[in-house]
């Protein structure tokens, strides 16, 4: 799939304090989860209390999250363990995006890039291969899920690279995020290695999560359907992903700054070497 253009936006984002005036304007509010939310288990400052107070003022409310790597009850458990009051329908994450792709999809044995130690959740219906040090894995799947990084390896990155060289297949990406916050720094995540395995091979994956729109139109069709774009507002960390994704699917942008991707980073340089302006930049919400 080729990589999203970014969209214009002539003019200079609006700074804001937090996101209270910013989010006034709009019927339904998109969170990230990762570095908007929480750090790893750990909720931000003032993020709980947000959330309720836009519920409060007759918003609707979802997070939308690169999160492919464990079962959605693992991330609900994960948010009400930290205080947030969201209902399942109100969580939309790459996995699901995921998911709904495949049901529609032929079947086939898929390998599948993800920690076996973890639960599997709906992908064990799959029966998939699990990818570890064992070449014939590799060499028997028709095609590989790259869904959790968790355990990955180089030695496993060059067995996957050495098999799609032998014979190409599809892969496709369950959580295109490069890197995610967690309290000791950036992890590299699925997408980091998709976008290594295509410059190792030429293979063009298939990519089911932010920036692409299967996981933003699952977004309005479970929390607000008919709404129209503009009246939504994506709040991410990430310009690649939150941004570039919220205003390709014609929705307001707002980036957060403290927390996460960019926290300690020079923003404005940041926006102005990726292309990716958002509407708003607050430093947290």
């Amino acid at each position: 799939m080729p990589p999203l253009a970014a969209p214009t936006r002539p003019r200079s984002p609006i700074r804001r304090a937090d996101l209270g005036p910013v989010a006034a304007g709009y019927d339904l509010i998109l969170f990230d989860a990762y570095g908007v939310l929480n750090v790893g288990d750990t909720a931000i400052a003032g993020a709980v209390a947000r959330l309720a107070a836009l519920r409060a003022a007759g918003k609707a409310i979802a997070v939308v999250s690169n999160s492919a790597g464990y079962p959605k009850a693992h991330m609900m458990a994960r948010l009400h363990r930290l205080g947030f009051d969201l209902d399942e329908a109100e969580v939309v994450t790459s996995r699901d995006a995921l998911l709904a792709a495949l049901a529609k999809a032929p079947p086939r044995r898929w390998g599948a890039m993800m920690n076996p130690a973890t639960d599997p959740g709906e992908l064990a219906a799959l029966d998939p291969l699990w990818l570890g040090d064992d070449p014939a894995a590799y060499d028997r799947a028709e095609g590989f899920l790259l869904v959790g990084s968790d355990g990955w390896t180089a030695a496993r990155q060059s067995l996957l690279e050495d098999a799609l060289r032998a014979r190409p297949r599809p892969v496709w990406v369950g959580n295109p995020d490069l890197v995610a916050p967690r309290e000791g720094g950036l992890s590299r995540e699925p997408g980091w290695f998709a976008h290594a395995l295509t410059d190792a091979t030429g293979i063009a994956p298939r990519f089911l999560g932010k920036p692409f729109p299967e996981i933003f139109d699952l977004a309005l069709a479970r929390c607000a359907p008919g709404l129209a774009p503009a009246r939504v507002l994506m709040v991410g960390d990430t310009l690649h992903t939150d941004i570039l994704g919220g205003a390709q699917a014609g929705f307001a942008t707002a980036l957060v700054t403290d927390e996460g991707s960019l926290a300690g980073l020079d923003v404005d340089h940041a926006i102005a070497r990726a292309g990716i302006t958002p509407d708003f930049i607050v430093p947290r919400i």
